[in-house]
């Protein structure tokens, strides 16, 4: 990824902490910012700096034009490069954009449905101008929407996943004027190459095992394959559907979750003292080892916290399925943890809209924010070496295998 330097002036700063506005200074710092980055791009594809003479350069700097870039924080200016007798090319607000086109997608959508407050009405028109109709609403979700939607129903069969992590949030949808809870199922993979990549997501009626189950066929029929091991929380209706779709494959229950369980169970004067020895069990170096501390844990607080114990002993064998793995992937897979960052993010933008104006408004949001996250991750550093992982799965002949694998209770 290319470094730029970036220089603020004093008077920018002055505005962005001293000045009557936080957001217009904040507008006035990422103008600036992103202005110099342009400038900086222009010159790695001209090969020369501004009236810099130079044998190798690639062409001349032929002024700028004006590009208006809607933000959350107003509308900025960009001075885009223009080059004499070729093309500048930025992806810098092309991508940057959808999301933040969605949110005033989904803002603008809530005014013309007569549902919103009166400040979401004054931020849209700042944000979009004074008027706006259903018809600029339509042709906006024009263009946006085939690119959510193709990136969301995307083949998967180029790529095998070893590792998927699944989890779902529940939103508020406004639909035939009620608002009501919806599901959200989302997921992610780490594919053979240890990148991890956002598989996609699906809107449900609730997270119910009839919406897990359509969710995964959904998964399948766009050719998920290779899987080995999926993370996800204790939700009945989920692990029920792993179960009929993925048979044979190794559930791993989240331990975030799962030690949360327990100490809800537990006597408050009992949990300072239980904690420690239950993540002694789950982080032990080997099955065996988990299963002796197990014993000693139910052996001590059997009578003392009887119903943690119980829950304790019920998920101990999904709670440690990690284990069947080599050690290095061990951390990383044994909690839902990597997708509630990924939530959180989805939670950024939920909390503006605050009750969703349809369905539709609902995936293009989160699809768009997605497809930058998606992005993201696949142009960064791996998530995973998957070496060690691959020549280890290959010493795994059936027989052994089968007495290694915890599958799906």
């Amino acid at each position: 990824m290319a470094q730029y330097q970036i220089t603020v002036d004093s008077k920018l700063l002055r505005q962005l902490f001293l000045g009557n506005s936080q957001d217009a200074g904040v507008a006035a710092l990422l103008e600036s910012v992103l202005n110099q980055v342009l400038q900086a791009q222009a010159s790695e594809q001209l090969a020369a700096e501004p009236y810099e003479r130079r044998e190798d350069r690639q062409g001349y700097r032929n002024g700028t034009y004006p590009h208006q870039l809607t933000t959350r924080v107003g509308t900025i200016t960009l001075r885009v490069p223009r080059i004499r007798n070729g093309k500048f090319s930025t992806e810098l607000f092309a991508r940057y954009q959808r999301s933040e086109q969605a949110l005033v997608l989904a803002l603008m959508e809530m005014v013309v449905n007569g549902v919103s407050t009166r400040k979401v009405t004054q931020i849209t028109e700042k944000l979009c101008g004074t008027e706006f109709s259903k018809s600029t609403v339509s042709e906006l979700c024009k263009r946006l929407d085939p690119v959510v939607n193709a990136w969301n129903n995307r083949s998967l069969r180029d790529s095998r996943y070893p590792f998927v992590i699944v989890d779902a949030l529940v939103l508020k949808v406004r639909e035939e004027g009620r608002v009501r809870a919806r599901g959200v199922m989302l997921a992610y993979g780490v594919n053979t190459d240890g990148h991890r990549e956002i598989l996609g997501l699906m809107l449900g009626d609730s997270e119910s095992e009839a919406s897990w189950s359509e969710f995964f066929a959904w998964l399948k029929s766009r050719d998920l394959r290779g899987v080995d091991l999926i993370v996800s929380d204790h939700h009945g209706g989920l692990v029920r559907a792993v179960r009929n779709h993925f048979q044979g494959v190794t559930w791993q229950r989240c331990q975030t979750h799962f030690m949360r369980n327990i100490l809800d169970a537990t006597p408050k004067a009992l949990q300072e003292e239980l904690y420690p020895r239950v993540r002694a069990i789950l982080d032990a170096p080997d099955m065996d080892t988990a299963r002796l501390l197990l014993e000693q844990v139910l052996e001590s607080y059997e009578s003392k916290a009887a119903k943690a114990m119980r829950i304790l002993e019920a998920g101990f064998e999904d709670a440690t399925a990690v284990l069947m793995l080599p050690e290095r992937y061990r951390k990383r897979l044994r909690t839902t943890n990597g997708m509630e960052r990924l939530n959180e993010e989805i939670r950024r933008r939920e909390r503006v809209i605050r009750i969703f104006p349809n369905r539709e408004s609902v995936v293009r949001l989160i699809g768009a924010l997605l497809i930058e996250i998606d992005e993201k991750w696949a142009s960064g550093r791996k998530y995973l070496d998957m070496n060690e992982y691959l020549a280890w799965q290959q010493t795994q002949v059936p027989e052994k295998k089968a007495s290694k694998v915890t599958h799906i209770r």
